[in-house]
């Protein structure tokens, strides 16, 4: 998958989910993605919704903390142009259909949320843009992943869009995750079901363990929510995101552990090349031998280095007479028998 100029086959995408974890302080936003960048992450992510087009009127204690926490679409342009600057990816999550629209001016991918997974009207809005996009897939079974990704390729496929513009991330929508459900397996799980597709992992766990342990099951993409402060306020996504010391270890180990997994292939390795000759073993006489001797398999026994005849090419002996004394051990070479 082509993200930018990233392609997540060759590198983990990292993403700072920076979501409204600003509470609306459009100066605490361009601080935040200052860190984020600070930190190595690829991109920062952040959320864009008309409050009265996600919350219902009759909700008025989470419509008020929305409207408090609402940034302006002027001011999401601004952060775009600062992340770009910074050499980040910048994108926002719609949360309603009029935001999809306006950050389809300004991103060059979009987020569908796990709440959203099964907002057809917004995914059908988001799938017509014809960018990458990444799928969260909290509370969602197998028959609901399968659905939206469906939907998606058909709306793709009227385009002539590659299906390789998709990612799913495996996700578990709770605030915060118990470890224990955190359930990484189904990176896996996911990577066999859906095999023509960027799968990767949108993290809620407390620490960065999680977020590390993905990439090993398999994740290309790793979200992790960010904060300045996890106690910054009562906002429950504080508590589970990366303060930018952990966000930068996380990056960090990340990093490393891409490096130590490597590809999923098996070949000689170039520090191992040379162990070909000293690991393995040669075919050698097992006692001493006066010249003449008619070779048998007792005569033979197995020694390093790998200099003369290898393991399996027995045959290729036995049965033959030697043409000089041997002594045990000694390594037998074509020269050694008539």
């Amino acid at each position: 998958m082509k993200i930018g100029n990233i392609n997540t086959n060759k590198k983990v995408f990292i993403i700072a989910e920076i979501g409204n974890n600003h509470e609306g302080n459009f100066e605490l936003a361009k601080k935040m993605i200052n860190e984020a960048e600070a930190a190595g992450v690829d991109a920062v992510k952040f959320q864009t919704f008309l409050p009265e087009h996600f919350v219902s009127f009759k909700d008025q204690s989470r419509l008020n903390r929305l409207r408090s926490f609402q940034l302006s679409y002027k001011q999401f342009k601004e952060l775009s142009k600062i992340a770009k600057k910074k050499g980040l990816i910048f994108f926002s999550t719609p949360l309603d259909i009029k935001s999809a629209k306006f950050l389809n001016t300004i991103q060059p991918i979009f987020k569908i949320s796990s709440g959203d997974n099964d907002f057809y009207p917004l995914i059908d809005t988001v799938a017509s843009f014809g960018k990458p996009i990444i799928v969260s897939t909290g509370v969602a079974n197998i028959d609901a992943i399968q659905k939206v990704y469906d939907k998606i390729l058909k709306i793709w496929s009227s385009k002539k869009k590659s299906h390789k513009n998709l990612a799913l991330l495996h996700c578990v929508s709770s605030y915060p995750v118990p470890n224990e459900q955190a359930n990484l397996a189904s990176i896996i799980f996911l990577k066999k079901l859906f095999p023509n597709v960027v799968i990767g992992y949108s993290d809620h766990t407390m620490g960065i363990n999680a977020a590390v342990l993905s990439v090993v099951a398999g994740a290309r993409i790793v979200e992790k929510h960010f904060t300045l402060d996890k106690n910054f306020s009562d906002f429950r996504d504080h508590q589970l995101s990366a303060d930018p010391e952990e966000m930068c270890l996380m990056v960090k180990k990340i990093r490393e552990v891409e490096k130590i997994f490597g590809k999923e292939e098996k070949k000689i390795q170039p520090c191992e090349k040379g162990m070909n000759i000293v690991a393995r073993r040669s075919i050698a006489v097992a006692c001493d031998l006066t010249v003449g001797t008619k070779l048998s398999s007792s005569d033979l026994t197995w020694v390093r280095p790998g200099i003369g005849f290898s393991p399996g090419e027995e045959k290729k002996i036995i049965g033959k007479k030697t043409s000089r004394d041997l002594k045990m051990g000694e390594i037998l070479r074509k020269g050694d028998f008539k």
